[in-house]
């Protein structure tokens, strides 16, 4: 076959078909070839020379090193930085040849395409470059590539690595073939489709230039670019070799195939479906799809599925919320378990809950399980879960937490280490805080020490509340040692539960699901009842509206300081500003309050018809002091001392309430039934009012300056809140001590707890529990002796908390020991607390409360000496007779002759198990904890019960100010700031604030039959209700009755009834819980 020459080659006279007459390929792909194996040969002559001269550098490195000469730097070093810095990734330059480089790559791909589409059959094109655009432009791009070539050749630390990369192959078979195509004037199709495995470091480069982040879209992208570079590349190759034909065959075997047509080929065969409808003639094609398949189908059976898994896997819980208008939103994060949001929700979405348009929106980093997802489901409408991390700033901005009203924090009660779980938490908050500094916090903690970490925070504010678990679970239970069963009565207020009558239930348990039903709600007060005392706007609401008004808001003169008074006295006076604090069952009926008219609604015997009037503001307000009576008891004038005591409100003081009682005697009325709930008269109007109170007031205030003068012998903290002594070692503290040999022969009526631990459980914060029993508002003879049984090295781990509070012992031992249980006399003690500081962990949830069930159960069946031994004496008889005596002089101290007698209180950290702790009673294991008879007697307390605390805080923020003021003693944010400093419970200087603090309400409990209030035995709840509110200013709560009340029942066991209805009938036997004024 004739040559054409090179000249007759780039400008043919007789067409393109003159000029195809000879094939060149072969010149394009020696080239290739020729380059590759020329630059291989010299890089590995290069490795050699180097290795050989090798020890004679390694002899002039040593030599400098020994002489302490610097070695110069090269000028190819130099280079060599040059070339690194411009390729980096990290600089300017970088990014942009990174970026060019990866544009490039795909513009020469895409002329490519065009070419091949348009070349049809032919894989050589006689057409001059000047007149091509597209071969000038792909020219322009491999131009660019030869100097990107040469910078990372440059740059690459291994030449020879660098030579063999793919990377550096497709430059090869691409860059060369376009210079030698200007030279030949012509264009072949050739390797270019290698340009598509350049798509396989797409996802680097974009991650050089940071727009790949998350790990989905980085494999995502990998998976597409390999599929895709992989595909394109091999349907070139296809493409070249069936349109060019076998060369061992003359050429003469070849079929046109499109490019495009190459592309679906590979497709099916790749996907193993195969139609045979296109298929590879040449043997070349043959025999590549055969080595391809074991590459390609290794490929597509596993980068596929995994592309549909991370598409089909699109953030499930991702997205961002899209808050409605008047719709506002609370974000719930930390512990997001079944369990924790199931009693969350529990609370927070109860019908009783007039305000719900509050969504909840759960953040948190892990997918829900099953359990969790249906729960969800079923409350989809007000609740929402985002899969995202607090401590991310988009996370939080996909939750719209600028526009929350608050951000709440659950914490895991069953941590393994509570310290890291509050210190995660608190990084949680820290990252809410820096993202919104105004949003509202309530979280929960652990332990007590860890609340200096929050309180101490730049942005804290005192909108933000902490729950502390130790400090409300211990302070629930110490309450309960000064009145048992008052856990219990907290506990129900403060989370929502609705009462319905059963038939099926016996009596007691009505009685308690009733109070159970019962919460605390706030309003502002009606007009009506503004310019009334406090106890005149108790008995109107208990009378007349049927509510009990526990507590009041204060302000303070400048009105910056606010605090809430629990049963404030006669000298707080209701105006518009009061904040009111009420028990009830629902919302709806705390509008009562707010309703109230006394033109309208005062002799309104149907409560539900108390609703808002269309009387004047001037009307309500000048209401005189009126008070409600049997609507249907006649007016008469009192004939003796004894009706006016009765009727008139006599302040807290027996001494004010007798110059009360003789300026008011003649506008007295006699109540009609001495069991009939009665007010003040209606004759005691606004004036004779003004006449009083400030009499009362001027008496309260002589008092006041009174107490100030005597001589404080009792020491108090620095805030005045509790007792404090003299710090104490810890040796001095046990009971076996020499000091106290007297001490451990007259315990009686102490408290005794009994503690399991050892030196490797976590502090639990034992403070909290002795905090309550030591606040100032006890007087010091009334505060009752502490020994704590347990572990002496757990015990010494928690005595730097207690060794500043006076009468607090220790008895090392084992709480499971009788002996020990015998030498503290348990049986002569006030209350036995159980308490458990062991780790929560263990694979059957049932066994964590193991030791404190054995305990208690153990405790129970202990005997001691009953009246029985004293047959064993030389005059039983006559020592019968003075025993009965006594015990009719009430002087005789009854002693339990059966552990079962002994009152107790045992803490559960799993609520199933609160039915080993009783094993006569027939409670239902799936039975909630709250109706369980443990729980219900006062008997039993689990953490779970304050997951509703987190909801109560929400709706009704002041309940914070409540719950301290009763559980934790009434510690204030002073308090909190002092201890947040790291100094303790210090001393205080006993001054006359110190002393004022403790005039503040506390709780107690009182039996009927053997108190004052005996002559109400018989009576009704209201009428007791009334006269000890004002006789001796006592607010009744609630009853503490014995499940069988019959005298020859000799039961023990006594359950809560929380504010019975006014004729709800005493019996000598219930105990009154109340609140009471220190004076």
């Amino acid at each position: 076959m004739k040559r054409v020459s090179n000249h007759q080659t780039i400008l043919p006279s007789n067409g393109s078909t003159n000029c195809l007459s000879e094939r060149q390929w072969h010149y394009f792909l020696a080239s290739s070839l020729i380059t590759f194996a020329l630059g291989l040969f010299i890089l590995l002559l290069y490795k050699l020379i180097a290795f050989s001269c090798s020890r004679w550098s390694r002899r002039r490195k040593e030599r400098n090193e020994n002489t302490g000469q610097v070695e110069a730097v090269s000028f190819m070093t130099k280079l060599k930085w040059m070339a690194e810095r411009w390729i980096s990734g990290q600089t300017v330059t970088g990014r942009i040849l990174v970026s060019l480089s990866c544009v490039l790559s795909i513009g020469s791909l895409i002329i490519y395409l065009i070419d091949a589409s348009r070349f049809g059959k032919k894989v050589e094109q006689c057409k001059s470059w000047t007149e091509s655009p597209a071969q000038q432009i792909d020219f322009v791009f491999n131009v660019f590539f030869t100097f990107y070539f040469i910078i990372r050749f440059t740059a690459a630390n291994d030449k020879l690595i660098f030579w063999l990369e793919m990377h550096s192959i497709v430059d090869y078979f691409t860059i060369l073939p376009a210079y030698m195509a200007i030279y030949l004037g012509r264009q072949w199709l050739g390797f270019r489709f290698l340009r598509a495995l350049r798509l396989i470091s797409f996802p680097d480069i974009l991650q050089y230039l940071s727009l790949l982040r998350t790990s989905n879209k980085i494999r995502l992208a990998q998976l597409l670019s390999m599929f895709f570079g992989v595909w394109l590349a091999a349907a070139g190759f296809v493409h070249l070799v069936e349109n060019s034909g076998d060369p061992f065959h003359d050429w003469k075997n070849s079929q046109y195939l499109s490019y495009w047509d190459c592309l679906y080929f590979l497709m099916v065969t790749m996907s193993t479906v195969g139609y045979g409808d296109i298929y590879c003639v040449t043997d070349i094609g043959r025999t590549f799809i055969v080595f391809f398949l074991l590459f390609a189908l290794a490929i597509f059976a596993s980068s596929v599925p995994e592309i549909l898994d991370i598409v089909g896997k699109h953030p499930r819980y991702g997205g961002t919320y899209e808050k409605p208008a008047g719709v506002r939103h609370i974000v719930v994060t930390g512990h997001i378990s079944y369990e924790s949001v199931k009693n969350f929700l529990r609370d927070f979405l109860h019908e009783d809950r007039e305000n719900k348009n509050v969504k909840c929106l759960f953040l948190d980093s892990k997918n829900p399980d099953l359990e969790l997802e249906a729960l969800f489901k079923r409350h989809f409408t007000q609740v929402c879960f985002f899969k995202g991390s607090p401590l991310n700033t988009n996370d939080l901005e996909r939750v719209k937490l600028k526009l929350a009203d608050a951000f709440l924090v659950v914490a895991d009660p069953r941590a393994s280490d509570p310290d890291a779980e509050d210190a995660a938490n608190i990084m949680r908050v820290i990252s809410a805080k820096n993202y919104h500094s105004d949003i509202r916090i309530i979280i929960q903690l652990m332990r007590f020490h860890n609340k200096a970490f929050l309180v101490n925070l730049p942005s804290w504010m005192a909108q933000d509340q902490i729950i502390c678990l130790a400090e409300m679970k211990l302070g629930f239970m110490a309450q309960s040692c000064l009145a048992p069963g008052f856990s219990t009565l907290m506990a129900n207020l403060f989370a929502m539960r609705s009462y319905k009558k059963s038939e099926k239930a016996a009596k007691w348990q009505d009685d308690y699901l009733r109070g159970a039903g019962m919460e605390m709600y706030s309003s502002y007060l009606s007009e009506a009842l503004h310019g009334h005392t406090f106890p005149q706007a108790v008995e109107i609401c208990f009378c007349k509206l049927k509510l009990l008004l526990i507590a009041i808001s204060v302000y303070s003169e400048d009105g910056e300081d606010y605090q809430v008074v629990l049963n404030a006295g006669i000298d707080y006076i209701i105006d518009r500003d009061t904040k009111a604090f009420f028990i009830c069952e629902s919302e709806e009926e705390v509008k009562r309050a707010q309703n109230f008219c006394k033109h309208c609604h005062w002799y309104e015997k149907n409560i539900r018809k108390i609703v808002k009037c269309n009387c004047s503001k001037q009307d309500k307000s000048t209401i005189p002091v009126a008070t409600c009576k049997q609507q249907d008891s006649p007016s008469t004038t009192p004939t003796s001392d004894k009706s006016a005591d009765d009727v008139l409100p006599n302040p807290y003081c027996r001494r004010i309430q007798i110059d009360i009682t003789n300026h008011s005697r003649s506008n007295s009325q006699s109540p009609t039934s001495p069991d009939a709930p009665e007010v003040f008269n209606s004759t005691l109007n606004t004036k004779s009012l003004s006449a009083i109170v400030p009499h009362v007031l001027a008496q309260k205030r002589q008092q006041q300056e009174e107490r100030k003068m005597i001589k404080c012998v009792e020491h108090f903290d620095s805030t005045g809140l509790f007792h404090w002594c003299d710090e104490r070692k810890f040796e001095e503290a046990v009971l076996s001590h020499r000091k106290n040999r007297d001490l451990l022969k007259k315990l009686n009526k102490h408290i005794v707890v009994c503690l399991f631990g050892d030196h490797k459980s976590p502090l639990i914060g034992l403070c909290n529990f002795v905090m309550p029993l030591r606040a100032s508002s006890f007087k010091l003879d009334d505060v009752k002796t502490i020994v704590f049984v347990g572990n002496e090295e757990y015990l010494r781990k928690e005595w730097h908390s207690l060794e500043n509070f006076p009468d607090v012992y220790v008895k090392p031992g084992s709480p499971l020991n009788r002996a020990d249980l015998r030498t503290i006399k348990i049986n002569q003690c006030h209350m036995c607390v159980i308490l458990t500081a062991s780790d929560c962990r263990s694979d059957d949830i049932t066994l964590v409360d193991k030791e404190a069930i054995l305990c208690s159960l153990n405790i129970k069946t202990m005997t001691f000496q009953n009246v029985a031994d004293v047959w064993k004496c030389a005059s039983p008889r006559r020592t019968l007779a003075t025993l009965a005596l006594l015990r009719d002089a009430r002087s005789l101290t009854h002693r339990p002759t059966t552990g079962a007698c002994i009152p107790m209180i045992t803490e559960l950290d799993n609520d199933i198990n609160a039915q080993f702790l009783d094993q006569d009673d027939e409670d239902d294991p799936e039975m909630p904890l709250y109706m369980t008879q443990p729980f219900a007697c006062g008997r039993a307390f689990a953490a779970s019960v304050l997951d509703s605390l987190m909801s109560t805080m929400f709706f009704n923020p002041d309940a914070m100010h409540i719950i301290r003021s009763l559980i934790t003693g009434g510690a204030t944010n002073e308090f909190d700031h002092i201890m947040a400093e790291g100094v303790g419970v210090v001393k205080g200087d006993s001054s006359n604030d110190s002393i004022l603090t403790r005039d503040r309400c506390r709780v107690a409990q009182l039996t009927l039959e053997d108190s004052y209030l005996e002559r109400y035995s018989y009576s009704s709840y209201g009428t007791l209700f009334i006269k000890a509110l004002r006789h001796y200013g006592i607010l009744c709560l609630g009853l503490y009755r014995q499940i069988d009340p019959r005298p020859s029942a000799g039961s023990y066991n006594r359950c809560v009834v929380t504010n019975p209805p006014s004729d709800f009938a005493l019996y000598p036997s219930d105990k009154v819980l109340y609140f009471q004024y220190p004076n």
